[in-house]
């Protein structure tokens, strides 16, 4: 990523579902969910410019997997908040994305990317436009965008888009491992043999390694299952977080990064370098979460 005195950078963070439970579908075929969500230090980055005319450019581990064209969330995002604006309020910018997480991955590489394009965008053009609004044209793009803007831990419910913000939430430490099978959300909600369950039980009151750790074993992923029946390697990145002590496993959203929750940071970061060294093609990554009283 470049610098300069006009060139600004936004963070993408990764979306971690700690818990996903599918209570119902709609009419017209969306799932409905009750999730609790985290939001990491590792993730994507967005660098915006002003530019003669609009460019978009992708560098990272996994640009190769981007689309550089018009089906890319990073352009929709530009392209919505340009439309809702008007050409007058939005000169034309240069935006590049350095890829560090997945695609189809389950940590909402692709929504947060245009989060933080939407966020990033508003201030570099001086967008007079409130977060209710941003949210708005986010939910036009995936029903993650909403949630994405936020950043902060939350639960959310609806299709995704109904956020309720959890206090109290301390930082985690967090390994993400994903075997570098990509996954459709399609296929597994599709592949779902119930979508009626019950919903996310009452939080505790203040949230931290053991409270939460406690929390999560009454809980699911409602995906998990169908996602492992199809993709067999998403059970070996669980396996290798259990066999590196981890205290809480989970694969998170549809797949296939899994998360193994660790008491320290430190720890965290001995277990990825244990789980990289066995597998070092596989995406491996120790981060921190977002506490609710983030700076």
């Amino acid at each position: 990523m470049e610098s300069g005195p006009d060139v600004r950078t936004w963070a993408a963070p990764a979306k971690i579902n700690l818990a996903l439970h599918v209570t119902g579908r709609r009419p017209d075929g969306y799932h409905l969910i009750e999730s609790l969500a985290v939001f990491t230090r590792f993730g994507d980055r967005i660098e915006i410019a002003p530019a003669e005319g609009d460019d978009f450019t992708v560098s990272g581990r996994y640009a190769p997997d981007v689309p550089p064209d018009g089906n890319n969330l990073v352009l929709k995002a530009r392209d919505a908040l340009r439309q809702a604006a008007g050409l007058r309020s939005t000169p034309p910018v240069i935006i590049r994305l350095e890829k560090n997480l997945p695609v189809a991955s389950g940590v909402g590489g692709g929504s947060s990317d245009a989060a933080a394009v939407l966020r990033g965008l508003a201030d570099s053009w001086g967008l007079d436009i409130d977060s209710a609004e941003l949210a708005r044209i986010g939910l036009s793009l995936g029903a993650d965008v909403p949630m994405c803007l936020a950043e902060k831990p939350l639960v959310a419910r609806g299709i995704g888009e109904e956020l309720s913000m959890v206090p109290d939430f301390s930082a985690l430490g967090l390994v993400l491992v994903n075997p570098g099978t990509p996954v459709s959300t399609a296929e597994i909600f599709a592949a779902l043999s119930r979508r009626d369950n019950e919903p996310l039980p009452p939080l505790p009151r203040f949230i931290e390694f053991h409270s939460l750790r406690n929390w999560l074993e009454i809980t699911r992923n409602d995906l998990e299952p169908a996602a492992l029946a199809m993709r067999p390697a998403i059970g070996r990145a669980l396996s290798w977080l259990d066999k590196a002590g981890s205290g809480f496993s989970r694969m998170s959203g549809s797949g296939a990064t899994c998360f193994g929750l660790f008491e320290t940071g430190n720890v965290a970061k001995r277990a990825a370098a244990e789980i990289r060294s066995r597998q070092p093609d596989w995406f491996v990554a120790a981060t921190r979460s977002i506490g609710s009283e983030a700076e």
